[in-house]
């Protein structure tokens, strides 16, 4: 059976990982794998994690099975953190997911069963695994027009002019903040346009929520997706607590379905719960237990803020501290179009051969496309690297 297999091409990240490890050089720089490090390269465990996993080991009293779906009081804490009061709870089925992309794969799944002529419309670039995934599975995508790299922002005209054309029944895939891999974001404004949009077309919107308190703010980075939920009957929303919690390993992902009625909520939970059982059945439980802990308990709460604001104010830091570098190497604003982005990844416009240069010649990793994550930067980094992007693509 398995003579002439051949496995499928390495990922990217992957790859970019294995060749940092492999290298033996002490000044090399690792802005590929996109996990967010302290200043002196951890991916640090939250003080607030550490007390709720104590809270829990202290009155955990089984490990038996939770529900398919999850523990309810997950889905109600994380509800509450992404939409708000934007919608009814009873017109939301939830669905606890391994990490964000499981969410995101039981998303695409749903739709595949609910309506299998859809077509997914991605915005161009996005994160590769939405397309991947949707290619795995067999279900049409189509790209649209949303970062201009000539511009370095958002290509306003183009998004709007392509999702006027998406088909009633379609899916329309949006970042909730800190865009992957470009890191431009939505203004309100758009965030209004979109929603007028989709209220003409009749197009369901799918909202990939990986970087929650990333960007301008836990609150402030879901205002744009509590608009569109408060104005659509129906919306998508994948959820990763992965990243804002530092439960990268723990896998900690929701999907939640808003639908119109009640009645429609309700026979979705049952799909959600369905779609669980043929997949992996019951979902991980540990660290959606430590998020829900946090959520409902004041002070953990305000600890976790605190600390996510820490690690969203040192990302800001190093991006504002390699655009100077860059003026002062470039002697010009060419790269100043980074300080206007929000989250952990910006492109910087580097073709793969200028990203082989950079690795080969100067220690400097990122994916191939261009991608880095400013929080592989630190103090003493941030004038190596500025220094070999301007030499490679100056």
């Amino acid at each position: 059976m398995f003579e002439d297999h051949r496995p499928p091409e390495p990922d990217k990240i992957l790859r970019v990982m294995k060749a940092f490890a492999e290298d033996p050089r002490p000044e090399k720089i690792d802005l590929g794998v996109g996990v967010y490090r302290t200043a002196d390269g951890r991916t640090p465990v939250f003080a607030a994690v550490k007390a709720a996993e104590a809270a829990i080991h202290e009155t955990q009293e089984s490990k038996g099975y939770v529900a398919l779906a999850g523990d309810p009081a997950f889905h109600a804490a994380m509800r509450d953190l992404t939409l708000g009061h934007s919608v009814a709870p009873d017109r939301i089925a939830a669905l606890a997911t391994p990490g964000g992309t499981g969410a995101v794969r039981q998303a695409f799944d749903l739709v595949r069963m609910v309506r299998p002529e859809a077509v997914f419309h991605t915005p161009a670039p996005t994160w590769p695994n939405h397309e991947s995934i949707l290619g795995t599975l067999g279900i049409r995508w189509k790209p649209y027009r949303y970062y201009d790299a000539a511009l370095g922002g958002l290509d306003r005209d183009g998004m709007q002019a392509d999702l006027a054309q998406v088909r009633r029944g379609d899916v329309v895939l949006l970042h909730g903040c800190c865009h992957n891999p470009t890191g431009a974001d939505l203004s309100a404004e758009d965030w209004d346009d979109i929603a007028q949009l989709l209220e003409g077309t009749g197009a369901l919107p799918m909202v990939d929520l990986a970087y929650q308190g990333f960007g301008a703010g836990i609150e402030t980075d879901v205002d744009g997706l509590r608009g569109l939920a408060a104005r659509l009957p129906e919306l998508l929303l994948a959820i990763s607590a992965s990243k804002n919690f530092g439960l990268y390993r723990d896998r900690v992902g929701l999907l939640l379905a808003v639908s119109g009625k009640a009645a429609e909520a309700s026979a979705l939970q049952g799909t959600l719960a369905w779609l669980n059982r043929q997949n992996y059945a019951f979902p991980p439980d540990h660290g959606a237990r430590v998020v829900t802990e946090i959520l409902r308990d004041p002070a953990l709460r305000t600890l976790w803020a605190e600390e996510l604001d820490g690690m969203r104010d040192r990302i800001a830091g190093m991006r504002g501290a390699l655009v100077e570098a860059l003026r002062r190497e470039t002697n010009s604003e060419r790269f100043d179009f980074l300080g206007n982005m929000r989250g952990l990844f910006s492109l910087v416009g580097a073709s793969e051969a200028e990203v082989e240069a950079l690795r080969r010649d100067h220690g400097l990793y990122m994916i191939a496309d261009g991608r880095i994550n400013l929080a592989g930067l630190t103090p003493e980094t941030v004038a190596p690297a500025a220094r070999a992007l301007a030499r490679v693509l100056v």
